[in-house]
C-alpha cells in the first residue's frame, strides 16, 4: 500500500498547485483527479452532449477511456488514445466536468483508477471527494479552502495574465456556483472528511500552505 496525501477543497482553493509542490517535497506521484474529469468532459463535449442530458453521458461513458500517463515526470491525461492535457482548463471543460461528476456512473467509471494508483504508488491526490470517498484511509487528510472572494481574484488575474478576457463578477458566481453544486450534489458531495485537517489559505502564501501540510506528514 502505498503512502497516500488526499487533498480535498472547492474550486479555486489553489489544490493542484498545492498538491504538486507537496508531492516533488515528498517525492510522491501527483494524481490530479479534475483532470480525469475534465478529459471525460472533453469526451462529452466532442460528442455535443448538453450538460444536463444525463443520459447521454451515461451512455457516452462507455466508449470513454480516460487514462494517466507520466512524461518527463509530468502527467498528461489521454482520451481514446489522444493526448488532451492542453484542453483541460477552458471554462467550458469544467463547468462540464463539475456537473457531469455528480452522474454516479461518471464516479464509478475512475474510481478505480484513482484507487490502483494509490495502492501501487505514493501519491498526493486532490479532488472534491477524496478523502471521504476515494482514499478514506489516506495517511493525511487535508481540507483546502478560501473565501469566494480570494478565489475569484486569484482566477481573474490568471486569466488576465494569459491574455483571456474575463469579468470579476461573473468568475466570482460561477465559483459560488459551482461550490453549490457540488456541496449538495446526491454522490459524494464535497464536505471536509471527520479526520482532515482544515487549511484556509486566504490570508497565506503558497509556500506557507504547502509548509503547514508538510507538517502533517511523517
Amino acid at each position: 500500500m502505498g503512502y497516500n496525501i488526499a487533498i480535498d477543497g472547492p474550486a479555486g482553493a489553489g489544490k493542484s498547485t498545492i498538491a504538486k509542490l507537496v508531492a516533488k517535497k515528498k517525492g510522491c506521484i501527483y494524481v490530479d483527479t479534475g483532470a480525469l474529469y475534465r478529459g471525460l468532459a472533453v469526451h462529452f463535449l466532442d460528442r455535443g452532449i448538453d450538460p444536463s442530458d444525463k443520459e447521454k453521458i451515461i451512455e457516452a461513458c462507455e466508449d470513454a477511456d480516460v487514462t494517466i500517463r507520466y512524461e518527463a515526470g509530468v502527467q498528461q491525461i489521454y482520451l481514446n488514445g489522444e493526448n488532451i492535457t492542453s484542453r483541460l482548463r477552458t471554462e467550458e471543460a469544467g463547468n462540464m466536468a463539475s456537473v457531469s461528476s455528480a452522474v454516479p456512473e461518471v464516479r464509478t467509471k475512475l474510481l478505480e483508477l484513482q484507487r490502483n494508483l494509490a495502492a501501487e504508488q505514493d501519491v498526493v491526490m486532490d479532488g472534491r471527494d477524496i478523502g471521504t470517498c476515494v482514499l478514506p484511509d489516506a495517511d493525511v487528510k487535508v481540507y483546502l479552502t478560501a473565501s469566494v472572494e480570494t478565489r475569484a481574484r486569484r482566477r481573474y488575474e490568471e486569466l488576465k495574465a494569459k491574455g483571456v478576457g474575463c469579468v470579476y463578477s461573473e468568475i466570482a458566481a460561477d465559483i459560488e456556483a459551482r461550490d453549490r453544486r457540488d456541496m449538495t450534489r446526491e454522490t459524494a458531495p464535497l464536505k471536509q472528511a471527520e479526520d482532515a485537517v482544515l487549511v484556509d489559505s486566504s490570508d497565506m502564501t503558497i509556500p506557507e500552505v504547502v509548509e503547514a501540510i508538510i507538517r502533517l506528514c511523517r
